[in-house]
């Protein structure tokens, strides 16, 4: 049986709006797993389509692709990638192009955390970024090494966060990576429905989860291409919120290391701080390193900064008169 007469009796009219998007933005898995729903078929009656093209892999190969636990090796797995292709009746190249040229695999002795080790805060955070189909927690933006990160922090005259301006300096590890997902958790009281999201340079927003009863949200944002092996992109996101109580200040996760941290915190004239100091933690409720209490200078700005950070917690904590 040729490649024309494997997907005969399949549709082959415009593809429905949720696949489209998942083969133009990918990741791959998700593109994988939306075309076997949309076609209906069992992987036994995949493998067995692929097998009369001369192709053979694994169910369990298949299994482990649609649901990103692994990932099509180029380019060893081109012929397979494009042999679902015409199984599934899909564009040529549609999946391969999200597959990547070559990727070496990460470093062996990267021992990445999971939310809920480093901190408690981060409960509802695997869960949120599934709704994304983003690979598992501990492999969330891995294809990105993070260089630099700047919060500015905004505060209101009731010592509440009003705004929180975020800018990322990543270089791509490998050839591929075209957004990054992010989270964000509000302090007390607040509203995090409410919250807004503005994009500026580098990115737009794509999707948005949140859970009202913790306070948290992830986020989705979209580079305008995919980025080459060793390229930098830097992108800039702000998160207006207002609702929450007196603030405590800024706690940011790294789950790996990165190479620069710093963190702004601009105070209203009639809500001035009693004191503001800088740690670092492996994870919450372990010893804190490199405490440093932060000068309020010109502007009502502190700034507190980071270098060669391991995974673990930045803080930068507030103390109200």
């Amino acid at each position: 049986m040729n490649a024309r007469t494997i997907g005969e009796g399949l549709d082959n009219g415009p593809l429905p709006e949720r696949l489209g998007d998942a083969l133009r933005y990918g990741p791959f898995h998700r593109a994988l797993r939306e075309a076997i729903e949309y076609r209906g078929l069992s992987l036994t009656r995949i493998t067995a389509h692929l097998e009369r093209l001369g192709v053979k892999i694994g169910q369990s190969t298949l299994s482990y692709w649609q649901r990103g636990l692994r990932h099509p090796e180029v380019p060893r797995s081109i012929d397979t990638v494009r042999a679902l292709e015409t199984v599934l009746r899909l564009p040529s190249d549609s999946l391969v192009v999200l597959i990547g040229p070559r990727q070496r695999s990460g470093k062996v002795d990267e021992v990445v955390p999971r939310f809920i080790e480093v901190s408690k805060v981060w409960e509802d955070a695997p869960a949120l970024l599934a709704e994304f189909d983003a690979a598992p927690e501990t492999r969330t933006n891995a294809d990105l090494r993070i260089d630099a990160v700047h919060d500015f922090v905004q505060l209101g005259p009731h010592q509440e966060q009003r705004s929180q301006t975020t800018r990322f300096v990543v270089t791509a590890a490998r050839s591929g990576p075209d957004r990054y997902f992010a989270t964000h958790g509000g302090d007390e009281g607040c509203l995090i429905d409410r919250a807004e999201i503005t994009t500026a340079e580098g990115c737009r927003l794509g999707r948005v989860r949140r859970m009202a009863a913790s306070g948290v949200m992830a986020m989705e944002f979209l580079f305008d291409r995919r980025l080459a092996e060793g390229e930098t992109h830097v992108f800039c996101f702000t998160i207006t919120d207002g609702s929450g109580g007196p603030s405590p200040g800024l706690e940011r996760t790294f789950l790996r290391g990165v190479g620069t941290y710093l963190v702004q915190h601009a105070f209203h004239r009639k809500a001035m701080p009693a004191r503001v100091t800088r740690q670092f933690r492996s994870r919450a409720g372990a010893e804190p390193v490199g405490t440093e209490g932060l000068v309020c200078g010109l502007g009502r700005v502190t700034s507190g900064y980071f270098t060669n950070l391991p995974a673990g917690l930045a803080e930068v904590l507030i103390e109200w008169a």
